[in-house]
C-alpha cells in the first residue's frame, strides 16, 4: 500500500522544493480561531501538525506550552480534537499529524485513538515521550488503521540506535535539531549538519527537521538532506502579534 505521508515528501522532491510543516496546538488562541488559522494555513503547507495539550510537556519550549496551557483552558481535549478534524474533513488538502505525549492517548486508549483518527483524516501520529522499546504495540494498532507513528530522533541518538528506529518507522522521521525543548534558535548546533549527514546514510524514508527553527537561513546548509521543515513556536509568535497568517508563509518562497 502506497504511503500517503512518504507520498507528500516524494512529490515535493520531485520539485526540487521541502515540504512545510507548521504546528498548532489544537484550539489555539481560541476554538473558533483555530479552525479558521488550519484553514488559512492549508492554502501553504503539505503536512500540518496539530498539538494535542497536556499539562507536562516535557519536550515543549515557552511558546509552545504557554499556548498549550491556554488550549487545556479552553476546554480542548482528545473529542474535540477528532470532533473538529472531522468537521475540517475534505476541506483542507494538507496531511494531518497529531504532536503529543503517551497521556492524553492511553487515557483515551490507543484502540480508540486509532479508531476516531482515521474517521478524522489523520494520517500520522508523534508522541514526544515514547520509547522505542515500548513502541511495539502501539504502532502495529496505528498500522493496521493506515496511520503512521512518526519517530523522533535528535543530536544525541546513536547511529545503532538510528537503524533500530529505520527498521520501524514510516511516514517520516522527526529530526529534532537541538538538545532540548522547543523554541526559536538564533542559531542552530554546529554537529547537526554531520549528523543529518548520518541519518540521511540511514533512513530511506524522508526526513523532516524541527524545534527551533525561525528562518529560511538556518536550514541552507542542511537543505540538500532533508525533505521537509515544521514550524511552532515562530508561528504562534506570528499569530500572537496578529500578522496575516500569509506573511508568514511567504518568508519561505522559494525554499519550500
Amino acid at each position: 500500500m502506497q504511503n500517503v505521508l512518504e507520498e507528500v515528501f516524494y512529490k515535493k522532491r520531485e520539485s526540487g522544493k521541502k515540504a512545510l510543516m507548521p504546528f498548532l496546538p489544537a484550539g489555539y488562541p481560541d476554538k473558533e480561531s483555530f479552525v479558521k488559522y488550519i484553514e488559512e494555513m492549508d492554502r501553504f503547507s503539505d503536512i500540518i501538525e496539530i498539538g494535542v495539550p497536556f499539562s507536562d510537556p516535557v519536550a515543549d519550549g515557552p511558546v509552545v506550552e504557554k499556548a498549550s496551557n491556554i488550549a487545556l483552558e479552553n476546554g480542548v481535549n482528545l473529542p474535540w480534537i477528532f470532533d473538529t478534524l472531522k468537521y475540517l474533513k475534505g476541506r483542507v488538502k494538507s496531511k494531518i499529524v497529531l504532536m503529543g505525549y503517551c497521556n492524553p492517548f492511553f487515557k483515551y486508549g490507543w484502540e480508540k485513538v486509532a479508531e476516531d483518527a482515521k474517521d478524522a483524516g489523520v494520517v500520522g501520529i508523534i508522541v514526544a515521550d515514547l520509547p522505542l522499546e515500548e513502541s511495539d504495540e502501539i504502532r502495529k494498532i496505528l498500522r493496521a488503521h493506515d496511520i503512521n507513528l512518526i519517530y523522533l530522533v535528535g543530536l544525541n541518538t546513536s547511529n545503532e540506535r538510528m537503524k533500530r528506529y529505520a527498521d520501524v518507522c514510516s511516514g517520516f522521521v522527526y529530526f529534532v535539531s537541538v538538545l532540548g525543548t522547543t523554541g526559536m534558535r538564533e542559531k542552530l548546533p554546529d554537529e547537526l549538519i554531520d549528523k543529518i549527514k548520518q541519518a540521511r546514510q540511514i533512513f530511506s524514508i524522508p526526513i523532516a527537521i524541527g524545534f527551533g527553527i525561525k528562518s529560511p537561513k538556518q536550514i541552507e546548509d542542511i537543505y540538500e538532506f532533508i525533505d521537509g521543515v515544521v514550524f511552532g513556536s515562530a508561528l504562534i509568535n506570528h499569530i500572537d502579534e496578529k500578522k496575516d497568517v500569509k506573511g508568514f508563509f511567504e518568508l519561505w518562497k522559494g525554499y519550500i
